[in-house]
């Protein structure tokens, strides 16, 4: 009931409501920077986010994955209008993203960051930090905010006290809850979720994981949903994109993926994953700790010396990855 009355509150300020089939397209979308150089040497370029192209349904959550440093925080940055792509487009609702008013961006898309412990100000109390988006957009009087934010933290689970008090006065679950609803109280059409629960603790995680679930229901959400850890995007996610040195190489349902990944790589993510069995010990999927310098990317596949597949035409011809909405999903791998 509580959900009912802010969606019918909050109609006159939403923006407009995405297209019912897509709320967000990337095509061929890069992100290149110059680093090092200096007086004695030139500087190099690094292919932060290289080509990738993405459609993320209304309604959908997309996760994605790969290890650190492959383009997952820049690819989220490029979509929250943080950073300008190199090349490539964004659409949102079917309309470009720069073409967007950065006020009118933040209404239809929100991140909720990896650490509540430092994406809150410890200075302003809980009513303020989740208020803070109404106060800068002008939206209401300062009753009609004050009662959105409660209805906001009833929502999130959070008790009506929780308003007068500080971060740090709050658990790790509850700082999370709160910058969920600071995320939320504009009823943003997209949620960008980067690593939402990696620094909470496994007994908080699958409560915060569960909440997200709950809201995507209610208040109609797209997620994209960033993690690490393989076993919350199982439990999540409808479609999963692999990300490996700042390209897509595999994408498929979460049951396609989980039950037969095509790519070496993503074969390679699930055979590490830490299972609860005592007695199988610590896995090794043979990749090693080394990723490839980013700004001297191997050539032909990106992947191939790390891959227990490879030969000789996978270190001088790259894959060609299949387009976006392939039956059956789509892979960059000459043996997929």
């Amino acid at each position: 009931m509580m959900t009912e009355t802010l969606i019918q509150s909050d109609r006159e300020m939403s923006a407009p409501a995405p297209s019912p089939s897509l709320a967000l397209e990337l095509s061929a979308l890069s992100k290149r920077y110059r680093v090092g150089g200096g007086m004695l040497r030139a500087a190099r370029e690094l292919q932060a986010v290289s080509e990738v192209s993405l459609r993320l349904r209304a309604g959908e959550t997309l996760g994605l994955v790969g290890e650190s440093g492959c383009g997952k925080s820049t690819l989220a940055r490029l979509l929250l209008g943080l950073e300008a792509p190199s090349g490539g487009d964004v659409l949102i609702g079917g309309e470009p993203l720069h073409r967007i008013d950065r006020r009118a961006l933040a209404r239809r898309i929100q991140p909720i960051f990896q650490d509540p412990y430092s994406s809150l100000n410890p200075r302003r109390s809980v009513a303020s930090i989740v208020r803070l988006p109404l106060d800068v957009h002008e939206i209401g009087a300062r009753t009609e905010r004050a009662s959105k934010v409660v209805e906001m933290l009833d929502i999130v689970g959070l008790p009506r006290r929780a308003a007068r008090q500080y971060p740090g006065q709050l658990s790790g679950g509850q700082r999370q809850r709160v910058a969920i609803a600071r995320a939320l109280i504009m009823r943003p059409d997209i949620v960008v979720c980067d690593e939402p629960t990696s620094a909470l603790d496994v007994s908080v995680q699958a409560q915060i994981l569960n909440l997200l679930m709950a809201l995507r229901e209610e208040l109609g959400l797209t997620y994209l949903f960033i993690s690490h850890d393989l076993s919350v995007v199982e439990h999540l996610v409808d479609r999963v994109a692999v990300m490996y040195l700042g390209r897509i190489v595999e994408e498929r349902t979460r049951e396609q993926l989980f039950k037969g990944a095509r790519h070496p790589y993503t074969q390679a993510l699930l055979a590490s994953a830490l299972t609860p069995e005592p007695g199988l010990g610590v896995p090794d999927a043979g990749l090693g700790t080394v990723m490839p310098d980013p700004t001297r990317p191997p050539a032909g596949c990106a992947f191939h010396p790390r891959c227990p597949r490879a030969e000789a035409r996978c270190s001088q011809q790259a894959p060609a990855m299949p387009p976006v909405g392939t039956p059956g999903g789509r892979a960059a791998c000459h043996f997929a």
